[in-house]
C-alpha cells in the first residue's frame, strides 16, 4: 500500500528545521503501519514503543526530563543502540503517557539530532490542552484515510499509471473514463479505511467489507466514552449518529433541533469540536460572501458535518451496493458525492472548502487558490448544472468554474466538467 504521506515524512527527514514529528487522525487510518513503514524504508533500523501495550514505559518519562537519559534507557529496553539520524523512534498511542508527549519538546530542544515520531488515537482532541501538548515544539502531520489516488494505486496499479499521466486539458478515451469511474463506485462502496482496502484486494468480497465497517463504526463509538473526558459521551455518540439524517435533509445545514427535539447550540457544540478535532468529523463554513479571503466571511453558527470516510458513511446510511453500481437514484446520492469530493479536496489548498448558501441561491463548495475564489458544484451523475451556480458563475466570470459530475473531462460553457474520479487531482488541472 503506497501512501502520500510517505513522501511528507521523507522530506521531514532530511529538514533541518525538523522537529519531532506527531501524527493525528482517527484510529485505524494507518498511522502504525506508515510510521513502521517509514522506519523500515528510510533509516538503518526503527524503535517501536506502544504506551497502551508497555504501561512500564510511562515511567521511563515519568522520572526523566533529559532526553539524553531516556534515550539511554530505551536503548536498553529495546535492546539496540539508538542512533542519532540513524535509528528512528517511535512512541504509538502516546496520549497514554502525558508525560511522554510533554518531553517532545526536550527532544527539540536538547536532542533534535534524534529522529522521534510518534501517534496516538485522538490526538487532536488534546490541542485545547497545553498542559500536556507541546504546541510549536513539534511537527503536526494529519493522516486519513486513503485518498481516490492511493485507493487506485492500490487495487489497480495499472490504471493508476494512466490516472497520474492526466494533465489540464487532457482528452479521455471512454474505456479509461469509464474504467475510472467504476473504481469511483467501488471507491465509494469500499472507501479508503486501510483494513477495508486490504480486505477488498485480498478477498474481493463486499460482506466482508460491510463487516469491517460496521466494526470500525463500533470501535469509534466506544471510543467516544473512553476519551472524551469532561465533555458528556452520551452527546458525542448523539451528535456522530444524527449525521446521515443531518445529511439526508435538503440544505444539509446541522442542525442541533435535528439531534433530538428542542437541542441547542450550548448542549452539543462542544462535543461537535471534540468529533472535528479528534478527526472523525469533516465541518465546512458556510461564508456570507465569496471574496478573498474567504476565512473572514466564515458564519460560525452555520455549517454541515460530513464523515471522515465515505464508505463508512456509505455503510452507515445503508445504501446498497446496487443503488451505486446500477445508477439507481435514491435522496442520499447527492449527500454521498459531496462527501467523498470534500475527502478529495482536503488538503489541497492552503484553505479549507467553504459553501455558500442564502435564500436565493446554494453553490456546494468554494475554493481559494491564493487570491481566486472558485465555485464548485458537486453532481452526482450526468445531471446538468443546477440553476442558481449557472446563475452564480454568470454574474460572476471566473478563470475556474468547476462542475465535478460522471461526465467527461471538458470545458462545458462558463465552467469545466471535471470527472469525480479526477476530484483528487484538481490543483493541478486549474
Amino acid at each position: 500500500m503506497n501512501r502520500n504521506a510517505m513522501e511528507e515524512l521523507k522530506r521531514w527527514q532530511h529538514d533541518s528545521e525538523r522537529k519531532p514529528m506527531v501524527l493525528r487522525g482517527a484510529r485505524q487510518v494507518g498511522k502504525t503501519w506508515l510510521m513502521k513503514e517509514f522506519g523500515k524504508k528510510c533509516y538503518n533500523h526503527f524503535v517501536y514503543f506502544n504506551f497502551d501495550e508497555e504501561d512500564e514505559l510511562k515511567s521511563v518519562f515519568e522520572k526523566n526530563k533529559n532526553p539524553v537519559r531516556i534515550i539511554e534507557l530505551l536503548s536498553m529496553i529495546s535492546g539496540s543502540k539508538i542512533q542519532p539520524g540513524k535509528t528512528l523512534i517511535i512512541f504509538d498511542e502516546i496520549q497514554e503517557c502525558p508525560e511522554a508527549l510533554n518531553a517532545l519538546k526536550y527532544f527539540k530542544e536538547k536532542a533534535n539530532d534524534y529522529h522521534v515520531i510518534a501517534a496516538g488515537s485522538l490526538l487532536g482532541t488534546l490541542l485545547a490542552q497545553p498542559k500536556t501538548y507541546p504546541v510549536g515544539m513539534v511537527n503536526l502531520l494529519d493522516v486519513f484515510p486513503l485518498n481516490f489516488d492511493e485507493f487506485l494505486n492500490t487495487i489497480d496499479p495499472g490504471l493508476y499509471a494512466f490516472y497520474k499521466s492526466i494533465e489540464k486539458g487532457q482528452k479521455i478515451e471512454e474505456i479509461f473514463h469509464n474504467r475510472l469511474t467504476d473504481a469511483y463506485n467501488y471507491y465509494l462502496i469500499i472507501g479508503g479505511m486501510p483494513e477495508c482496502v486490504a480486505s477488498w484486494v485480498k478477498y474481493k468480497d463486499p460482506a466482508k467489507i460491510s463487516k469491517i465497517q460496521q466494526k470500525l463504526v463500533e470501535i469509534y463509538e466506544n471510543d467516544f466514552s473512553k476519551h472524551n473526558g469532561k465533555i458528556n459521551s452520551e452527546r458525542i455518540l448523539m451528535v456522530f449518529r444524527s449525521i446521515v439524517s443531518q445529511l439526508a435533509k435538503p440544505n444539509e445545514k446541522f442542525m442541533y433541533g435535528a439531534i433530538r427535539e428542542g437541542g441547542r447550540a450550548r448542549e452539543f457544540e462542544e462535543a461537535i469540536e471534540w468529533l472535528v478535532s479528534a478527526g472523525m468529523l469533516n465541518r465546512v463554513y458556510n461564508v456570507s460572501k465569496m471574496e478573498h479571503p474567504l476565512a473572514a466571511f466564515d458564519k460560525l453558527d452555520q455549517f454541515k458535518l460530513f464523515v471522515f470516510d465515505t464508505g463508512l458513511l456509505k455503510h452507515m446510511a445503508g445504501i446498497d451496493n446496487n443503488a451505486i453500481l446500477l445508477k439507481a437514484d435514491y435522496q442520499f446520492k447527492g449527500s454521498l458525492t459531496e462527501n467523498y469530493v470534500l475527502q478529495q479536496l482536503r488538503g489541497q489548498f492552503s484553505m479549507e472548502p467553504r459553501y455558500y448558501s442564502d435564500k436565493s441561491k446554494e453553490i456546494d463548495f468554494v475554493l481559494q487558490k491564493e487570491m481566486e475564489i472558485i465555485p464548485v458544484e458537486v453532481k452526482s451523475g450526468e445531471n446538468k448544472s443546477a440553476p442558481s451556480f449557472k446563475k452564480y458563475i454568470a454574474e460572476h466570470p471566473s478563470v475556474n468554474a468547476i462542475r465535478f459530475s460522471k461526465r467527461g473531462y471538458r470545458k462545458d460553457g462558463a465552467f469545466t466538467n471535471i470527472p469525480l474520479y479526477l476530484a483528487r487531482k484538481l490543483k493541478d488541472l486549474l
